[in-house]
């Protein structure tokens, strides 16, 4: 899709989540926060849920937490309109309490729907929900961190710390910062696996074509 066609779809999809009923948090969100960012972005990140900022703002990440993310894709040289945020919940929890899993099973086909329009080379979970809905199995955030994951449907998965960790422990920053370096290694990596993968589907294509 180009730039134009895909806009269109994700204004779609936030049209979706605006009249959508699936669970009650609809019934004490100020603002829907469907995502914001390039329709065309390389890297897609998804936290966890909008907090108090962000259901006031209707936007991801503009709080203290958003801040330090802004700094973290700074240090490798990125800025917010280079890439796509979303959150694993659309509306905000009362009191800013954890997503509960029948919200994120509600949620998720909006992500889905976000992640094929966007079409990123790369998805960042932000935390332990977001690492937990593409990555149940294989373990929680402390051992999947900074790590790449391919998973069955194509899609590539970079888990890391969500940036409000280390609101909560200074230690953290520093620790956000190493992990977040290691982020266009896997850029590239991914880059070349999806190059070989193209390849492979054309030698399957040739043969095929040779058959006949």
């Amino acid at each position: 899709m180009d730039l134009e066609e895909t806009k269109e779809q994700l204004l779609k999809v936030e049209r979706e989540i605006a009249n959508c009923q699936l669970c009650p948090l609809y019934k004490t969100r100020r603002n829907i926060v469907p995502g914001e960012g390039n329709p065309l972005a390389q890297i897609l990140f998804i936290g966890e849920a909008p907090g108090a900022r962000e259901d006031e703002e209707g936007r991801p990440f503009c709080g203290p937490a958003g801040k330090f993310l802004d700094q973290l894709l700074d240090s490798i040289g990125l800025q917010r309109a280079d890439v796509y945020i979303a959150n694993t919940l659309k509306c905000r929890p009362p009191a800013n309490r954890d997503p509960l899993p029948e919200e994120k099973s509600a949620c998720r086909k909006y992500l889905e729907q976000q992640i094929r329009i966007i079409n990123p080379k790369i998805v960042v979970t932000l935390g332990r929900h977001s690492t937990e809905t593409y990555l149940p199995d294989l373990g929680g955030i402390t051992k999947l961190r900074a790590k790449l994951y391919h998973r069955a449907n194509g899609i590539y998965f970079f888990p890391l710390y969500h940036p409000a960790a280390a609101l909560h422990n200074g230690s953290m920053r520093q620790t956000l910062l190493d992990d977040f370096a290691k982020l266009p290694a896997a850029i590239e990596k991914v880059k070349v696996e999806l190059s070989k993968e193209k390849i492979e589907r054309e030698k399957v294509i040739i043969k095929q074509e040779k058959l006949f």
